[in-house]
């Protein structure tokens, strides 16, 4: 698959789910000629930030204009397979759940028809540096890309998004 040409595109298809084409680089091998773990996480964060500028939110401006940022919580990776300098490939990723501040992700690295990586990826929402509620504007945007319409009484839906708090023992 390393003849094909790799398109510095990213879609969102109907069946929900985001395509980014990359193509593995030097700088993104070790010293065995294969991509090293850590560029697959580079390859997963870059597919997120494009997901989120195609259904309109740029992180620059976000981080300016509302001091809103996105930061990796918690992420689960199974490396199945290498990919090599100048392999096409592709990361899908796809929306698992969206909470009152957090978006969970499953994302995978293919090569062709064949899976590379396999990741679980968990992000928060951040104000100022402090946990913070995904904006209303925001929420109903990932709704509308992922095709889904939040039920009533569903976490997901903007108008349920208070909780009790519980009292700290501080």
């Amino acid at each position: 698959m390393r003849d094909a040409p790799a398109r510095r595109s990213a879609t969102l298809t109907p069946d929900v789910v985001w395509r980014l084409d990359l193509r593995v680089y030097y700088e993104d091998t070790d010293f065995s000629g294969f991509a090293y773990h850590v560029s697959y996480l580079r390859f997963l964060e870059r597919a997120r930030t494009e997901w989120l500028r195609a259904i309109g939110f740029e992180q620059g401006d976000l981080k300016q204009g509302e001091a809103l940022t996105f930061a990796v919580r918690r992420i689960a990776i199974n490396y199945l397979r290498p990919a090599a300098m100048d392999d096409a490939l592709t990361v899908e990723t796809h929306i698992r759940r969206i909470g009152g501040a957090s978006i969970d992700f499953e994302q995978t690295v293919v090569r062709g028809g064949e899976q590379l990586v396999a990741a679980n990826v968990s992000v928060a929402m951040l104000k100022n540096g402090r946990p913070a509620r995904i904006p209303d504007r925001m929420k109903a945007r990932i709704l509308q890309a992922t095709g889904r319409t939040a039920p009533a009484g569903d976490a997901s839906d903007p108008a349920n998004l208070q909780r009790p708090v519980k009292p700290r023992d501080d």
